[in-house]
């Protein structure tokens, strides 16, 4: 018997398992964009292809949907912030798409600008937009590594 032990001090282990269980990273729940003006980033995902799932224009507020799952991409007016071109060290969100290069046309139809053309990467190809105040959204496609994507 431990010295911890005999006095009522014994280790559990079942609850340092649960607590290990408890911090493991299930998923995204989701991903905020500051934005400037509302109506004007509503817009813009728009023509990008996001479904807005509900917006509330009394506290600044948008909602978009991201494919069947619930998390989504939050739009938020924040004061102060101004439209700006990304550096390349932007922070990024990628999501997954049947044909990044196809994604890429309809962008450029929609009117949105590319940040660059479509360019390869190991899964497939990928293209990225940014909005008004800098975020970065690319689309990327498993067309290289078909077993690693989504299934409909």
């Amino acid at each position: 018997m431990s010295d911890n032990q005999s006095v009522g001090l014994s280790v559990d282990r079942s609850a340092e398992q649960s607590a290990e269980h408890s911090t493991e990273l299930l998923g995204f729940d989701n991903v905020l964009f500051p934005v400037g003006d509302l109506g004007e980033a509503v817009g813009f995902y728009e023509r990008a292809g996001f479904p807005v799932a509900c917006r509330l224009d009394e506290i600044g507020l948008a909602i978009l949907k991201v494919g069947k799952e619930t998390p989504g991409v939050l739009l938020r007016v924040e004061d102060g912030i101004v439209p700006h071109t990304p550096p390349w060290s932007a922070p990024r969100i990628w999501l997954e798409v049947p044909d990044a290069r196809a994604k890429a046309r309809a962008l450029a139809a929609a009117g949105l600008p590319l940040l660059t053309e479509p360019f390869s990467v190991a899964t497939g190809w990928t293209v990225e937009i940014a909005d008004a105040w800098g975020n970065v959204v690319g689309f990327t496609d498993y067309l290289k590594r078909p077993e690693l994507a989504r299934t409909s």
